[in-house]
């Protein structure tokens, strides 16, 4: 199912829980802003080559927009469009004063050299730099893009505003990055997994995972859940998959999956087809990579107790269903992965305030945030008698509504 329209549904489901009158409903719905730009950049044989970029702003009720900007081969409109809802939302879940943006350029980005990459940045910075900033839409990395980009993005838009560290998260440290922004993602699924199973009277520790997705998300989360004892029993990613039942050596596959750029060939492991990996015997399931992969084909086969979505959107609604039949319990991804977002949050505040953290401080706020969300979401099951994803549908899509009819923006 397309991803604007399994949002879309979320959304009504959780307007109708909430009973939000038609026109607040629609008001909340419609994007802020869209844009679309036609970035060429001269390549390094000195042909020219254009991209089209994108940047959605959803919504701007309780603060400045904010989302990562992908550079992916498959980025359109309705893509960029539901993520930058998906933001709206998971930005109000966390608890922090923003709203919800997304952008993206349709490029492979493999296929580009660092020095192209650069120029398509810088192109695709300057048509943009007047419609982001620091209090209206802080962009952050995503698929495909990371630091050196924001670092990029950070130095265009100062030619034209002044120095400015905080119209970017996701920075090198070495330009007001934040310390622990690379591992937040991954670092907020462990603190989300451990919510989730102390609610069900289990530790990490003993639990045998499978983990679709080794990139920033899945090698983060893969390394902190083994230190605290979890079992990682299969990983795949876009070179392949491994399964060992005894558990993997996540350290070695660390260091063999930056030296070969995947999994594939890692000898602590028997390679297993990548499209199996969703439907291996495991406690529990983590999608890290692209939406959409847990689907009315797979769902019935699927064999986790519980289901960490540290992808977004990586389970369609007719999954969904079959999967809550199931007595499956999927922690949604507006909960689950914002972790990277709300320490781009810290990055912000640190950078407005010129006051950066040590690493420590980061991280417990962050637990600190996540547990703190995970109550608001429970309380909002119990209120609405719903499952979790519909409780942080209902706790985000509720707390943009207040601010909305508070500022009197309502239709």
């Amino acid at each position: 199912m397309n991803a604007l329209v399994a949002t879309n549904r979320n959304f009504k489901l959780a307007a109708r829980l909430l009973g939000l009158d038609a026109k607040l409903e629609k008001s909340l719905l419609i994007p802020f802003r869209e844009i679309k730009v036609e970035c060429t950049i001269p390549k390094d044989d000195g042909t020219l080559a254009s991209f089209v970029g994108f940047r959605v702003q959803h919504d701007n009720a309780r603060g400045p927009m904010k989302g990562g900007i992908r550079y992916h081969p498959e980025v359109d409109p309705d893509e960029v469009n539901a993520l930058a809802q998906l933001m709206t939302w998971k930005t109000a879940v966390a608890n922090i004063p923003y709203g919800g943006a997304k952008g993206g350029i349709g490029c492979n980005p493999g296929e580009l050299s660092l020095s192209e990459l650069e120029r398509l940045t810088r192109v695709f910075t300057q048509k943009i730099h007047d419609l982001i900033g620091i209090h209206t839409d802080v962009p952050a990395p995503d698929m495909g893009t990371g630091p050196q980009t924001m670092a990029w993005i950070l130095d265009e838009y100062s030619k034209f505003h002044g120095y400015s560290p905080a119209v970017v998260t996701g920075k090198p440290v070495d330009l007001g990055g934040s310390l622990g922004r690379d591992a937040a993602t991954g670092r907020g699924v462990l603190f989300a997994t451990e919510a989730l199973l102390n609610e069900h009277g289990k530790t990490i520790s003993g639990q045998r995972f499978v983990i679709q997705g080794f990139g920033n998300v899945g090698a983060w989360a893969a390394q902190l859940i083994s230190e605290q004892g979890g079992k990682i029993i299969a990983v795949s990613d876009i070179t392949g998959a491994i399964k060992n039942s005894k558990g993997i050596d996540i350290p070695s596959l660390l260091k063999h999956a930056k030296e070969h750029k995947g999994v594939k060939g890692f000898h602590g492991g028997d390679p297993i087809d990548p499209k199996s990996i969703l439907v291996e015997d495991c406690d529990i399931l983590i999608p890290a990579a692209l939406g959409g992969v847990i689907n009315r084909e797979n769902a019935n086969d699927i064999k986790s107790k519980f289901i960490i979505e540290a992808a977004n959107h990586p389970t369609d609604p007719e999954a969904d269903e079959i999967l809550s039949k199931k007595g499956v319990v999927i922690l949604p991804d507006i909960f689950a992965n914002s972790g990277g977002v709300t320490v781009s949050y810290f990055e912000w505040v640190q950078n407005i305030q010129g006051f950066m953290w040590d690493e420590e401080k980061v991280n417990s706020e962050l637990k600190n945030y996540m547990n703190k969300g995970f109550k608001d979401v429970k309380e909002m099951c119990k209120t609405h008698n719903c499952d979790l994803r519909m409780g942080a549908f209902t706790l985000g899509v509720n707390r943009v509504a207040r601010a909305t009819v508070l500022r009197g923006w309502e239709a």
